[in-house]
């Protein structure tokens, strides 16, 4: 029973240190990268589907993502979508593919996003923390009901609360490398 208790708590902390992986991806660095278009659906067909499924996207060079639907009457709505999805983006249609040139962040914008990320970061930080906790009530009851000695809940304790430390060791060192990422000119 302790055992599935520490590894639920190991489990659910590495989902958050994903999510934090997945939610930064999302945050534009001045470099091209195709995951800043996830967020972006277009109209197909009468539904709202997401762009990576009526295109496909290249980044042949890092100011640029090349967007190229799988059929051509989607470009209009693909460039309308782009730019009202709120990215800070200027979609340019050409022939068959739309392209979307990066614009350059100002040292103001970056500062802005490096908060954002802390934010996100702790955010992160949280619910790893919030793990911890669920995971140290259950170790509780389980003492309380006498399931388990005092030792062993302790010793439990002491192993979530490493892995809690290993996981937010692993927040920061994810957030220094973007920041780091966002003020490189």
């Amino acid at each position: 029973m302790i055992d599935e208790i520490k590894q639920d708590a190991e489990e659910r902390m590495d989902k958050s240190v994903e999510s934090l992986k997945d939610d930064l991806a999302k945050v534009r660095t001045g470099r091209a990268n195709a995951s800043i278009l996830d967020p972006v659906t277009v109209e197909y067909y009468g539904s709202q589907v997401p762009l990576y499924q009526v295109a496909n996207l290249n980044v042949p060079d890092a100011r640029t993502i090349v967007v190229k639907p799988f059929e051509r009457d989607l470009m209009p709505k693909i460039e309308k979508a782009i730019r009202n999805a709120d990215l800070g983006l200027n979609p340019n249609a050409s022939s068959d593919v739309v392209r979307v040139p990066m614009p350059e962040l100002t040292e103001e914008r970056r500062k802005e996003m490096v908060k954002h990320v802390r934010q996100i970061g702790e955010g992160a930080r949280v619910a790893i923390r919030n793990v911890r906790r669920d995971a140290n009530q259950d170790l509780k009851q389980l003492e309380k009901d006498g399931d388990f000695s005092e030792d062993d809940v302790r010793r439990a304790e002491k192993e979530v609360q490493e892995f809690t430390d290993r996981y937010i060791a692993e927040v920061d060192a994810i957030l220094d490398a973007k920041e780091a990422d966002l003020m490189e000119v």
